[in-house]
């Protein structure tokens, strides 16, 4: 399915979003950049379910650090690849599974992904994923659209995810059925606390998450614990 649109997902993206989701992935960027040392290059990052490369490019940008990216889809990583050089960004794209992520205990610094949580097939597992990757101390930032919490604007947010958004991206894209995808997988996914309480549970501390566009979209946060 997603290879399938991967050479119109950044259009859409984009253009169904109004570019906010291009405001979105710098705030993630920031927040991870003011996590780091004073020698970011020396940090390695983790970027899962990189796709197309936005957030990779936008940790590049922001972060200087080292970045490792992964995806299970080709098309999207071949695109992330083409982007990433044009901008002399040395990113390391990897065809990987987030459930099983191909790295060692303990590597990084600090690990991202944008609206690819609620894809896992499973949530929790894809959190201790990333506890089991991050060093001791390291940073996990999560991107997901989630719950509206002015009752006016989660009206709207439903009405445009479930209706207009299916008709617009499957004419663009050519494929609807990813588009009806997208609005049942965010309908099903846990709430801003929930969330929270999830990362939680899989051993986070510092959890927290803030609001975007009025709880369209949050960012989570979480450290690995040192001891």
């Amino acid at each position: 399915m997603f290879g399938n649109i991967a050479g119109r997902y950044d259009l859409l993206n984009h253009l169904l979003s109004g570019n906010i989701d291009k405001r979105w992935r710098h705030r993630v960027a920031g927040e991870v950049a003011s996590g780091l040392s004073p020698k970011g290059s020396e940090s390695l990052l983790l970027d899962v379910a990189c796709g197309t490369g936005d957030l990779s490019l936008a940790l590049f940008d922001r972060a200087r650090a080292r970045i490792i990216a992964v995806d299970f889809c080709r098309p999207m990583l071949q695109i992330a690849a083409v982007k990433a050089a044009r901008k002399g960004a040395g990113i390391k794209f990897i065809e990987g599974d987030a459930l099983q992520l191909p790295f060692a205990d303990g590597m990084f610094d600090a690990a991202t992904i944008a609206f690819g949580l609620r894809n896992l097939a499973s949530v929790e597992a894809g959190i201790g994923e990333f506890r089991r990757v991050l060093k001791p101390g390291g940073k996990l930032v999560v991107l997901e659209f989630s719950k509206p919490r002015i009752p006016v604007l989660r009206s709207v947010f439903k009405l445009y995810f479930t209706k207009v958004l299916p008709i617009f991206g499957g004419f663009i894209s050519g494929s609807r059925k990813a588009y009806e995808y997208l609005p049942d997988s965010v309908s099903q996914f846990p709430d801003q606390q929930a969330l929270a309480s999830m990362m939680e549970k899989a051993g986070f501390r510092d959890v927290g998450f803030r609001d975007l566009t009025g709880g369209i979209a949050a960012v989570h946060t979480g450290t690995r614990p040192t001891d």
